[in-house]
């Protein structure tokens, strides 16, 4: 990353043309990488041949609002058959911008071992999940709200890895970072997650009269996640580190949990920013039926449309029944 910028800021400057300014960045990747900048603009952009790829449909490009995605000629980068710049939009922000670059650096010298076609699908993967990083979090990290539930979802990844149930799984079934109705949606069931640092009482939101309608989706569960904050706690970065550790002998649960974190507006390049420590208290997971305190569509007038409400999970009195039944009452433990 020092490497280009480096080369960004000996390539500033020169508005007067159109076209673009390249300066070739070391790496072991099986791809050639390229710092530039677009004239005449002067806006960064990362570069990247592929010498074994046709080419990929313009439809398969993604874009978003502060960077987009192009073709190049042949001649700026060496020749390679399928060329692509990454570059920014007039206006984007510099800072996100740098952070995307890095992150795609990152992907593209850890795939030292893959072959082109499968390096090429995870870079616009990534891409991609920038394109939907942009939408949501404009800022580049988290809310203090956000920053909880998703640590709250990494407790449960944890806790189900180690129960036993097959990575891939674990990750494929994690819909959260995608708006799911519910976080976990294994089969025709789900898990619902909140997460509380509150000592007295366990106030959640719920968010729709749907997120805790069992009639949409059977069985259903909710897990209460209680956290604690102190420094012999984990960072939200830490944790998902160490959830990659246990990811590591499994390449394809890998990507696809580096995709989710991005998706859910986690990025590691802001990690530093992620100053608080977290402690594990507790996790119950309650059943959703019958008797459980709830407003959902069957249970309130057909004149309220839309409905959001808290409730305090330690006073519905719903037994904590583990996330291990939990997990074969849903069939996939």
């Amino acid at each position: 990353m020092n490497d280009l910028r480096a080369a960004w800021r000996a390539l500033s400057g020169g508005h007067d043309s159109e076209g673009w300014k390249t300066i070739p960045v070391a790496t072991t990747a099986p791809c050639v990488l390229f710092a530039g900048r677009r004239l005449p603009g002067d806006e960064e952009a990362l570069m990247v041949g592929f010498r074994n790829i046709n080419a990929v449909p313009d439809s398969q490009l993604p874009q978003g609002h502060g960077f987009e995605v192009s073709r190049l000629p042949a001649d700026l980068t060496g020749g390679d058959r399928f060329r692509v710049a990454l570059a920014r939009r007039p206006g984007g922000s510099p800072e996100l911008f740098a952070m995307m670059a890095e992150d795609l650096l990152r992907l593209i010298e850890d795939g030292t071992t893959r072959d082109e076609n499968a390096l090429l699908h995870s870079f616009l993967s990534r891409i991609r999940a920038w394109q939907d990083f942009m939408d949501r979090h404009r800022e580049g990290v988290l809310s203090a709200e956000a920053e909880l539930g998703l640590f709250g979802e990494l407790v449960l990844i944890d806790r189900m890895i180690e129960i036993g149930m097959p990575e891939r799984h674990v990750i494929e079934y994690w819909q959260g970072p995608l708006d799911g109705l519910q976080d976990f949606m294994p089969g025709s069931g789900s898990i619902e997650v909140k997460t509380t640092l509150a000592v007295g009482g366990f106030p959640a939101t719920i968010s729709s009269l749907e997120q805790l309608d069992d009639s949409l989706r059977q069985p259903l569960f909710l897990a209460a996640v209680r956290l604690a904050l102190g420094p012999s706690g984990m960072t939200l970065p830490a944790k998902a580190d160490a959830i990659r550790e246990k990811l590591g002998g499994n390449q394809a649960a890998l990507d696809l949990f580096d995709l989710r974190l991005m998706q859910a507006g986690l990025l590691s390049p802001a990690a530093e920013r992620y100053a608080r420590h977290f402690l594990h208290v507790s996790t119950a997971v309650m059943q959703v039926g019958d008797g459980f305190p709830r407003l959902t569509r069957a249970h309130v007038h057909p004149a309220i449309r839309k409905a959001r409400y808290e409730i305090d999970f330690d006073l519905a009195g719903a037994s904590d029944i583990g996330l291990a039944r939990a997990l074969e009452l849903l069939g996939v433990a």
